[in-house]
């Protein structure tokens, strides 16, 4: 596979020479890091080619006393050209050279290098100080842990054979310059792509979902915010829904205690049979002890409080429900006995038997 590394030289560190080359001792490649890269950057296809994965340097395979040797004598050039450099392209793309000795420092490779065309060393002394190392190296899937604690899922195994070291005018090397490509070409990833005036346009990564997608930095604000935008919606309508079904549960809910209620309100012929008679025995109480009380659209309270203020006065008026129901029966424990006759309820006629203790007065009245 082809990697690119990306660092930065140290801008405190440049120097021009006496013939005017741009001259410093610059950072080319690190090891035991990770490094993030598409899917498609490491030669995975179908749905994992837009995806993410961490690419972990093995400081064994950076710092090879041969991989290190192969970054002497290797050319500069301004930005990553698509097919790497070789004999026959060098003149038009080198714009400088890596120096000779090349060591470790630490975690990183480090080596001299010169910038020899003029309008390259003025950019570089201008601000354009990143750096991205573009090398072959072996790529083996392999999940685990970084010394820092950042995971990966694949790994450098080597052998590494530098091409050459570009330096960005973007400063930019995630968008589209820092990547792994397939071993057979430059550049898969985008590079810095060119707008109608022909103005290099620098990209910049973004993450839609576990995918992601490289873009212009202009436009990458409007994509976060598009994001954010749909990110709000999705959460609107979750909200949205979740009270429609709330309120549907409710609504279930209530229905079920409205028919469970009327359930417990609907009588079986047992129970009518039951009210009937505790009605008709209770009017029969009520007439006997106020023989002229009016019954007909009264509840059963509402009978008894009747009778009760009917025989004792206006002061019951104001008296508990319990307190009436017990006067009541006191009242009808000293009034007549009163009979129902279900035959003659039967029949559509109702006999009334009086029994004052002197005599028996009978009545009959037809039903209407």
């Amino acid at each position: 596979m082809q990697i690119k590394d990306s660092l930065t030289l140290d801008a405190s560190g440049l120097s021009r020479s006496a013939d005017g080359y741009l001259v410093a001792q610059a950072r080319v490649a690190r090891a035991g890091n990770v490094q993030d890269y598409l899917g498609h950057e490491i030669g995975l296809q179908g749905d994992d080619a837009g995806k993410v994965f961490g690419v972990y340097r093995d400081p064994d395979v950076v710092f090879d006393e041969a991989s290190m040797a192969s970054l002497a004598g290797r050319p500069v050039t301004r930005n990553h050209p698509p097919s790497g450099v070789n004999a026959q392209t060098w003149r038009d793309l080198a714009v400088g050279t890596v120096g000779g000795r090349v060591v470790r420092d630490g975690e990183h490779v480090v080596a001299s290098m010169a910038i020899m065309d003029a309008a390259a060393a003025a950019e570089v002394e201008g601000g354009a100080t990143s750096l991205s190392a573009g090398y072959t190296t072996g790529i083996t899937k392999d999940s685990g842990v970084a010394p820092d604690g950042t995971p990966y899922q694949y790994r450098q195994s080597g052998p590494t054979r530098f091409n050459h070291v570009a330096y960005l005018p973007d400063n930019n090397p995630r968008a589209g310059n820092t990547r792994i490509g397939d071993a057979r070409t430059w550049g898969l990833a985008p590079l810095p792509t060119a707008d109608t005036k022909g103005n290099i346009m620098s990209l910049q990564t973004v993450v839609l979902g576990d995918q992601a997608a490289q873009v212009a930095i202009a436009d990458a604000p409007k994509v976060e915010a598009f994001k954010a935008d749909m990110a709000k919606k999705l959460t609107d309508a979750e909200t949205v829904h979740a009270k429609a079904i709330a309120d549907k549960d409710a609504a279930i809910a209530k229905a079920e205690a409205e028919r469970d209620d009327a359930k417990k309100k609907v009588l079986s012929e047992a129970d009518m049979d039951k009210r009937v008679a505790d009605r008709a025995d209770l009017i029969g109480k009520a007439r006997a002890i106020v023989a002229d009380v009016k019954t007909d659209g009264l509840a059963d309270a509402a009978i008894r409080k009747a009778v009760v203020i009917s025989k004792l006065g206006d002061a019951m008026a104001d008296k508990s429900d319990a307190y009436i129901d017990a006067r009541f029966d006191i009242l009808a424990e000293d009034a007549p006995t009163t009979q129902t006759n279900d035959a003659a309820l039967g029949a559509g006629l109702r006999t009334q038997v009086q029994d004052g203790g002197w005599g028996s007065v009978v009545s009959m009245k037809k039903e209407a």
